[in-house]
């Protein structure tokens, strides 16, 4: 990576070039179609927003307009764990990519009720469980981390849409109840499964997500508060998985496009950390095959061009 200071780079003049480039990208993709609540999101919407390791932001677009994180919210599951059992949560959760969808069962059945990853769905699953048998309100927990991180108080579940997505939510269903089946999950399905899809209903914007991400950027030291959230190695370690499979089936392009770690949201959100400089968050809900924000990667893939700033 090249270690480049902020004062060499104009970075809110980036994102200005950086969304009067996209203006091609949109219309190519769709918004989320599994989520019906999702399908009324309009698709031309784009927000960037970048927090530094110094603590300066930079936004552009719709940047403080919340969305419906959806995955996203797995990166503060995965790291909620974390703080409670360290490194014991990957005996019941691998650490590969999976190379199928995000909600595949096939690879769940073939090895056995354990997942892949802790990004894959299963995987977010089995950490719900164990968040819950360790914390008396698991999505409480969550959200007042959420909230912290981002210095955000208003931080809210979308009612609507996790009514929506709990009512075509087939697959999950189907997830939970195999995992229970192989005892991988030993609490309440149903608990557990409400508490996987409230979770993904978490509204946050551009700017709360880049905040709440700057600690992986900064060795696990929230750069706002000086709180440490996590320590140094587990903060490489949430990293490089982000960075081997943060977008499902689309992670190998990403990482040769863009070239951080990085996780996104069927709803349109992604969130990039570059070690030791800074975190972006980018919102544009048009998705790519994989359930991927296209114009959002884009936006990320010219961020790491023009400012040089990689972790290759």
């Amino acid at each position: 990576m090249q270690n480049l200071r902020f004062a060499e780079l104009d970075i809110q003049g980036l994102l200005r070039r950086i969304e009067q480039e996209l203006s091609s990208e949109f219309g190519k993709g769709q918004v989320c179609t599994t989520i019906p609540e999702l399908q009324t999101v309009p698709g031309s919407q784009f927000g960037m927003a970048v927090a530094t390791v110094n603590g300066d932001e930079f936004v552009i677009g719709a940047a403080e307009t919340p969305f419906s994180i959806q995955s996203l919210s797995k990166v503060f599951v995965l790291e909620k764990v974390l703080q409670i059992t360290g490194a014991s949560l990957w005996e019941r959760v691998g650490r590969e990519p999976s190379g199928l969808p995000f909600n595949s069962l096939a690879l769940l059945e073939i090895e056995g009720g354990v997942p892949r990853n802790p990004f894959i769905n299963a995987g977010a699953l089995v950490l719900t469980d164990h968040l819950a048998a360790n914390h008396a309100t698991a999505e409480k927990a969550v959200l007042q981390f959420v909230q912290s991180l981002s210095a955000n108080d208003s931080i809210a579940i979308n009612e609507r849409v996790a009514k929506s997505e709990k009512e075509t939510g087939g697959l999950n269903f189907a997830l939970a109840h195999l995992l229970r089946s192989r005892k991988s999950i030993a609490g309440n399905v149903d608990q557990i499964l409400d508490t996987y899809i409230r979770l993904c209903a978490l509204e946050m914007s551009c700017l709360d997500l880049a905040r709440a991400f700057t600690h992986l950027a900064n060795n696990g030291v929230c750069p706002r508060s000086g709180q440490s959230v996590l320590p140094e190695l587990d903060v490489r370690r949430v990293n490089a998985l982000m960075l081997t499979c943060g977008l499902y089936d689309g992670v190998g392009n990403f990482a040769y496009r863009v070239g951080i770690p990085a996780k996104s949201g069927v709803g349109g959100g992604v969130v990039g950390v570059i070690p030791r400089v800074l975190s972006v968050a980018v919102w544009a809900p048009e998705l790519d095959a994989q359930g991927n924000s296209l114009a959002g990667i884009s936006a990320l893939e010219l961020f790491t061009k023009y400012s040089g700033w990689s972790i290759f």
